[in-house]
């Protein structure tokens, strides 16, 4: 499994619209499209965590596919009035918010 983590900033109190903007999205194909296999969404402090799990490591490249189709241009509109880059100087892009992994520990089976 391949996991992506976004961090950006987040409206105190969006939680429950930003919830119901993914709830929306996630009701459609577009996760299938992208490869989605689990999103969880985090706030702490004014700060917003979109943690997505993955089957394979492509995530990364069919988001970036997936990022001219209306719903995905739709729901990325529609969370602007709730997220903000955590960086706006250098943000252009998911790509640009997607936090390093530098440590992971599995249990084995």
């Amino acid at each position: 499994m391949h996991s992506t983590l976004i961090v950006a900033r987040m409206d105190l109190g969006a939680n429950d619209d930003v919830a119901r903007l993914f709830q929306d999205f996630d009701a459609t194909e577009m996760p299938h499209l992208m490869g989605t296999r689990r999103r969880q969404l985090f706030h702490y402090q004014g700060l917003y965590f979109h943690l997505q799990d993955f089957d394979a490591d492509n995530g990364g490249q069919l988001i970036e596919q997936a990022r001219t189709d209306p719903r995905f241009v739709k729901i990325s509109d529609d969370l602007k009035p709730f997220i903000q880059p955590y960086d706006p100087a250098t943000w252009r892009s998911p790509a640009d918010a997607m936090a390093t992994r530098f440590y992971r520990w599995e249990a084995s089976a």
